[in-house]
């Protein structure tokens, strides 16, 4: 089995070092020559993870896009939502419909309004039993640091989500798989959401107790939501569901909640952005779960607060007092 991925931010560098202890070769683009020449010389990352080392002889770097999908049988896909599209389009991609592709994605793609299995289901024909997802919880920074971790691989075809499940585990990774792929994806995307919520109340100076009753209610929020939109079989109380919301909600490493404080704070959300000089996909994830939301009308009051706040400058302080007078 052939195995390539798609990216270079600090998730796919933590793939690619789960990968490396299971494939004897991993095709990898990126878009960044001074990434590329890093990574092929020295095995590090020069601007995510920089911590992670990589065997180089293993490593088969390109900028070529083209030549990682037709070299691979299964993709791991780590583009941000906020650039996938474009990045796509730009390169005019043939032959992904007859792979296996995993997102790595946690967010919308937000000219679409759309989960990534199904932006790649309509924009390149893969039959959605091939799509699948990798979710958390899972920081790449403890990834990085060899601490015990579990993830989830989600596909509809779990043969295909055992077997590369199989290409992840590490003794220090553990790995589960479900068939529940839509749940998986929009769970990844609330969760960011929700983690922007509990960072503004941080900035604002709301205290642990009340960010506790934030998130039991953001659970709760989630479990409505994913009911609606994709009613199946499944134990929100999981840990691809609850587990990563926790992590991602409370985590220093969150970069959705680093966002959330710093608009807290006093930040322009634009400003904040801006300085972080990351992608917090919580940001385009909000504006998505809004417009899918105008279909369900499901009660999801911290996803639309956030909205409000993100995107029509609504003001945390206001957003948040009245939130909470929603809360139990």
């Amino acid at each position: 089995m052939n195995v390539g991925i798609l990216g270079s931010g600090s998730w796919a560098t933590a793939i690619a070092k789960m990968l490396c202890t299971n494939v004897d070769t991993l095709h990898w683009w990126v878009r960044s020559e001074e990434t590329s020449t890093e990574l092929q010389q020295y095995g590090h990352n020069p601007r995510h993870s920089q911590s992670i080392s990589l065997p180089i002889a293993k490593l088969r770097v390109t900028m070529d896009m083209q030549s990682v999908v037709d070299a691979c049988d299964v993709l791991v896909v780590a583009i941000p939502s906020l650039y996938l599209n474009d990045v796509f389009r730009q390169r005019d991609i043939q032959g992904l419909a007859s792979k296996v592709v995993f997102s790595a994605i946690k967010g919308m793609v937000a000219e679409y309004d759309s989960i990534p299995a199904r932006y790649l289901h309509k924009e390149f024909g893969l039959p959605y039993e091939n799509i699948g997802m990798i979710c958390g919880p899972c920081h790449a920074e403890e990834v990085a640091r060899e601490k015990l971790s579990y993830l989830t691989v989600a596909c509809p075809n779990l043969d295909h989500a055992e077997a590369f499940a199989e290409l992840l585990e590490t003794r220090y990774i553990r790995v589960q798989t479900t068939h529940d792929v839509v749940g998986a994806e929009l769970a990844a995307v609330l969760k960011n959401v929700y983690a922007i919520a509990a960072g503004i109340a941080h900035g604002l100076g709301y205290g642990d107790n009340f960010i506790s009753v934030l998130v039991s209610n953001a659970s709760q929020e989630m479990k409505r939501f994913l009911a609606a939109v994709h009613e199946v079989d499944r134990d929100v109380k999981g840990s691809p569901y609850l587990g990563d919301l926790l992590v991602t909600a409370y985590s220093p490493h969150s970069r959705n909640r680093t966002l959330g404080t710093m608009i807290g704070k006093g930040y322009t959300v634009k400003s904040a952005i801006l300085e972080m000089d990351m992608v917090a996909e919580g940001f385009t994830g909000s504006q998505g779960i809004h417009g899918m939301n105008q279909k369900f009308e499901v009660d999801i009051p911290i996803a639309e607060a956030v909205y409000r706040i993100l995107h029509e400058k609504m003001a945390p302080s206001i957003e948040m007092r009245l939130l909470s007078d929603e809360l139990s």
